[in-house]
């Protein structure tokens, strides 16, 4: 599945993922409204949301006269984040595509930012914008690379061993000056045409979670550069992406697709052995906080019944295939 040939290339073009928020939608194209430039477009990807978002979102764009920039196309199915993105990487032929979450709104002058390091940093592939609260207030949006060990320092939640394996800690602190990054959130990601045209498009066998930390290790491991670009200014509620941060952050259990997404990460990259490997790390970090926790009468720092579900899919972490949609056309 390619390009329609009879479509132009624009300089420009933002994917807006909908699954079930077509409120947040309308709100994060009226943050785009005036921003674009005359090559610059929007396409918003339904990703069967099975609701009435089809209907309000196209009455939003026909009632404001976004039609002239914004495009709204179906999903033939809720295939995940990936799929769903790709769909409107392949709907429209561009230079650079910045893909959004429904649950971003964009500031004044952001795009404008973007621009502006498109132009000053042609050797970049990869800029993350900076993620904030509607306060202004800035949320962690770059990451490293999780590993076996971070997964040590994880459960373990110590200050000893986050001291020790300082630099596998996954999260480090927010910055506000442009730097290289090993991953960064897909909440709002500007990509260069050249990486998909190297590398293909978002791994469809993540359903949901670990798809971003995959494609930038990827695109890192094909020479491609990345920068954070704290200029460009994007607000993320974090109230549209399912209920998985939630979860993480009240320690319930998640999905199981968060730790078949997990697995699936691991396998890929450390193989099967690298994998039990994380898990066996990880449970030696939880036998570090399950004393400290005894010792301290202290409330678990890790989600419910994680100890399980680390070993979901184990014996194919790795399957489905990793895309079935094709390559990404090259010229």
């Amino acid at each position: 599945m390619g390009f329609n040939v009879s479509k132009e290339r624009y300089s420009l073009a933002i994917v807006l993922l909908n699954y079930r928020t077509p409120s947040m939608v309308v709100d994060c194209l009226q943050s785009l409204e005036g921003q674009l430039q005359e090559d610059e477009r929007v396409v918003v990807v339904d990703n069967a949301s099975g609701d009435d978002s089809v209907p309000i979102i196209a009455q939003a764009i026909a009632e404001h006269g976004w039609q002239t920039w914004a495009e709204l196309v179906e999903s033939s199915g809720n295939h995940g984040f990936s799929a769903g993105n790709n769909v409107g990487i392949l709907a429209l032929d561009a230079e650079a595509y910045f893909l959004l979450n429904s649950d971003t709104l964009v500031r004044d002058g952001a795009i404008a930012a973007l621009r502006d390091a498109l132009a000053k940093h042609p050797e970049v592939s990869l800029y993350s914008p900076r993620l904030e609260w509607p306060d202004a207030a800035s949320q962690r949006s770059v990451f490293r690379d999780p590993t076996p060990l971070s997964e040590l320092e994880r459960a373990a939640g110590t200050g000893p061993i986050s001291k020790l394996l300082a630099r596998r800690i996954v999260a480090p602190p927010v910055v506000d000056s442009p730097v290289p990054f090993e991953w960064a959130s897909f909440a709002a990601i500007l990509i260069r045409r050249e990486v998909f045209a190297k590398i293909g498009l978002m791994d469809e066998g993540y359903f949901l979670y670990f798809e971003d930390i995959d494609f930038c290790r990827r695109a890192r491991l094909a020479g491609f550069q990345s920068l954070h670009w704290p200029d460009a200014h994007i607000v993320h509620l974090r109230g549209g992406s399912g209920p998985v941060k939630e979860s993480l952050a009240k320690r319930k259990r998640p999905p199981q697709y968060f730790y078949a997404s997990r697995n699936r990460y691991f396998a890929k990259f450390y193989g099967r052995g690298g994998l039990i490997c994380a898990n066996l790390l990880w449970c030696l970090g939880r036998l570090i906080s399950g004393l400290r926790e005894m010792l301290r009468h202290k409330k678990p720092h890790l989600c419910e019944k994680e100890g399980r579900d680390i070993w979901h899919n184990l014996k194919r972490p790795v399957s489905p295939p990793e895309s079935w949609r094709g390559e990404f056309p090259s010229s």
